[in-house]
């Protein structure tokens, strides 16, 4: 998962124009923890639904266990 979920979550956020700070606040994570998704860190469950449920995407895709964003929501 994490390559994959790393190049993700920066899309998202790229796409929107939101620092790693922003989302991070978002989410109830300290920039340097998001910023270490992005990295390449596996996500705990509390913030892989909290990052999911703001970009309003999908766990199975996040995950990449489907090419559709917004299955199963």
């Amino acid at each position: 998962m994490g390559n994959l979920f790393s190049e993700k979550i920066r899309a998202l956020r790229k796409e929107r124009k939101l620092s790693q700070a922003a989302v991070g606040e978002q989410v109830g994570m300290s920039m340097r923890g998001y910023q270490d998704l992005e990295l390449g860190a596996k996500p705990t469950f509390d913030n892989l639904l909290r990052i999911a449920d703001f970009y309003d995407v999908s766990v199975d895709w996040l995950m990449d266990r489907t090419d559709d964003p917004h299955a199963h929501r």
